[in-house]
């Protein structure tokens, strides 16, 4: 990684997993950073996500077959898919892309520039973990997917079989009292699973907390409460990001607002096609007969999360726009969703009832670029579910970006101009 210049100054637009992850490594690269947040430092959806960090997941949301669920959802309420029908260009421009990429071959190719993030990131979480001291119940137990027909844990082969000659990323296959061995928290009677062994996870809000303050303790410089309002540029540089406290100067400036960045359009001068897709949590004291491993329920679509400090019932995904309301019977998707497969689906009482817009491009890839407007702008946006699980991988990235040497992942799955 090439250092910065003495007292070069880095501006970092969003105080999410994403802008944390590359202040961190801008300040590690010689930067003095600063982080202009809208609100408060992790409070969108780096939040209140399951907190997995999953190289398991390397397939994209844009699948062979996705197309037929997703009109499907259209015409049952309770469905964990679900798009509001709504007069909205950009939407229905985003959905027509998306169904053009559910096929086998554009899976493969955004598979294989969502694996190296992934694997990237895994290992630069075990570094923040043991050299950094980051404090945030990060625990490697893998991941299990469990399921009820047979059927649909039959249908899972062939893309184990995918996922092992594509990737190199196989799971294991359980039967029915492998599972509950493996996992005793599950009841009695479920078809089977399939266990991702090298997948982590951690919890989020405690990762925000420490990196923050890692930030910090480098060096950096949090400004909360700055709701940004464009640039000020000259030449096709930018002097400084104008906010609702005034102008920051720098540098260089990350963009990295997450669901956000399509609202900053005009400000970044190309089109950043990434729309919100809402998910949910419900966060609770741990059960007494918890999870170890955190499980995904394929058939309704959520995720149990244990940490050691609680745990979380999450996911669904609702293509809503920007609607900021907490709808209860997204929330009762979750209980119900786990309520078959676990002895003790829910506790009481409910510590947090969350929503995040996650920000989902339509090939389920990120944006790590310059911006072609300005020479010293970088975008990072765009991670769709898995920003956690990107997030020290990207940070890595813009640094090196930055700094203008070779970067340890290719970038040119990321390019901006792919749109």
């Amino acid at each position: 990684m090439t250092a910065a210049s003495p007292g070069r100054r880095a501006v970092v637009i969003g105080g999410g997993v994403i802008g944390i992850a590359c202040a961190h490594y801008l300040g590690r690269a010689g930067w003095k950073v600063e982080v202009v947040e809208r609100a408060t430092v992790g409070s969108g959806s780096s939040h209140g996500n399951c907190g997995l960090v999953c190289p398991s997941h390397v397939l994209p949301l844009a699948e062979p077959g996705m197309v037929g669920q997703a009109l499907k959802s259209l015409f049952q309420p309770n469905s964990p898919f679900k798009i509001k029908p709504r007069l909205d260009p950009a939407l229905w421009s985003w959905l027509l892309h998306f169904a053009a990429r559910c096929n086998e071959a554009d899976m493969l190719a955004a598979g294989r520039g969502i694996q190296p993030l992934l694997t990237s990131s895994l290992a630069l979480y075990h570094e923040l973990v043991e050299r950094e001291g980051l404090d945030c119940e990060f625990e490697r137990k893998g991941l299990l997917f469990a399921y009820r027909d047979p059927h649909a844990l039959e249908a899972y082969a062939p893309i184990n079989r995918l996922m092992t000659e594509s990737f190199d990323c196989p799971a294991e296959r359980l039967d029915s009292g492998a599972l509950q061995a493996l996992e005793p928290a599950l009841r009695e009677g479920l078809a089977g699973g399939w266990y991702y062994h090298d997948d982590a996870h951690l919890r989020p809000d405690k990762l925000m907390r420490a990196w923050r303050a890692r930030v910090e303790a480098d060096g950096g410089s949090i400004r909360e409460h700055h709701d940004f309002r464009g640039f000020d540029s000259r030449n096709g540089q930018v002097r400084a990001a104008q906010t609702s406290a005034g102008d920051v100067a720098g540098d260089l400036f990350v963009v990295a607002a997450g669901a956000w960045t399509p609202l900053l359009n005009r400000h970044l001068g190309c089109s950043v096609p990434i729309q919100p897709g809402k998910g949910y949590s419900l966060t609770m004291p741990r059960p007494a007969s918890c999870p170890a491993i955190p499980l995904i329920f394929p058939e309704t679509r959520v995720v149990a999360t244990p940490f050691p400090s609680g745990y979380r019932l999450g996911s669904t995904m609702e293509f809503a726009g920007y609607d900021a309301t907490i709808r209860p019977e997204r929330l009762q998707l979750l209980r119900d969703g786990a309520a078959p497969y676990l002895r003790e689906p829910t506790c009481e009482p409910v510590l947090e009832e969350w929503f995040g817009w996650r920000p989902m491009t339509y090939d389920s890839l990120p944006i790590i670029d310059r911006c072609p407007r300005f020479t010293n702008v970088i975008l990072a946006a765009g991670h769709n579910m898995l920003g956690l699980s990107m997030a020290p991988a990207t940070g890595k990235l813009v640094a090196e970006l930055a700094g203008g040497g070779s970067t340890h992942v290719d970038l040119e799955p990321y390019r901006v101009n792919r749109f």
